[in-house]
């Protein structure tokens, strides 16, 4: 099996730049590196050229979204699985594309593995040692993930309106309806140097409950659908309530941004069975 792999950025050159020194020692080698400049005004274009040039490089000029630039990258990867990273992770063990190669061999139905991380963000994670075990997941994240990538294109894949959040949550309910496994694994451990630039809690909020609805009209099937709609305002409005009134005070600001995204939502509808959405739903 080959491996591509994938990393988006926007505008954060120097921490692109250690991500891929990294990459650089990965022994064995992957087929290609694919990596996205969204929307860059930094120098970042430059160094990935310099210092990266083996590397495939798509720019877009006006930013797309992390979401619609992990899809193009997805469906024009050349690799049979590939390793998902942030610009600012990278796997911890050198020879991970074997360990993932022969995970991935043994299970012919796991379409998505997913790894612990050692994060700035989670200062305890620096010096776990028991990361526990292999199961059974409902999401994902994209700064340390590997997708297997014939699955992928048989599916709808992330989708490109939501432009940033979610995406990972909603493939693989996609992979788990259609009876494929999503898998979290200690089988490698990923460094993940996370920072707040470029970073709004709020606003990662008001896209992530925007997303999560139209995700739900999208996937899940009616009647259900009206039920579950209801109860994801409600929860987003539980969790909004416990960051204080600002929070709760902006919060009709993302049920208008899902209001006005309802049409396009509809027409890229693609229900899955109920059976397969309450599979997903019942997932850790």
């Amino acid at each position: 099996m080959t491996f591509s792999v994938m990393i988006t950025t926007k505008n954060r050159s120097d921490i692109l730049s250690r991500s891929l020194r990294v990459l650089r020692d990965l022994n064995p080698v992957p087929l290609e590196i694919l990596i996205t400049a969204d929307g860059c005004t930094d120098d970042t274009v430059e160094e990935v050229r310099r210092k990266c040039p083996t590397a495939t490089l798509i720019v877009n000029d006006e930013g797309r979204g992390s979401v619609a630039s992990r899809d193009r990258m997805m469906r024009e990867a050349k690799g049979d699985l590939v390793l998902a990273l942030d610009d600012d992770s990278y796997p911890e063990q050198m020879d991970c594309l074997e360990t993932l190669q022969n995970l991935f061999e043994k299970n012919l139905k796991l379409a998505i593995a997913t790894f612990p991380q050692r994060t700035d963000e989670y200062p305890e994670t620096l010096t776990q040692e028991n990361f526990g075990e292999a199961h059974a997941v409902r999401s994902f994240p994209c700064s340390g993930a590997c997708l297997r990538v014939s699955t992928y294109r048989s599916l709808q894949g992330f989708e490109p309106m939501f432009f940033h959040m979610y995406e990972e949550p909603d493939y693989a309910l996609q992979c788990v309806s259609d009876g494929w496994d999503v898998l979290y694994t200690p089988a490698i451990t990923i460094r993940h140097h996370w920072t707040g630039s470029g970073r709004s809690e709020l606003r990662n909020h008001h896209r992530h409950a925007r997303n999560e609805l139209w995700s739900t009209l999208m996937r899940c099937p009616f009647p259900q659908m009206l039920v579950m709609i209801g109860w994801r305002i409600m929860s987003q409005a539980r969790f909004a309530a416990s960051r204080g009134v600002t929070w709760m005070i902006r919060e009709p600001l993302w049920w208008w941004d899902a209001i006005k995204g309802l049409p396009q939502a509809i027409c890229r509808r693609h229900p899955v069975s109920w059976n397969g959405y309450r599979k997903w739903l019942r997932l850790p």
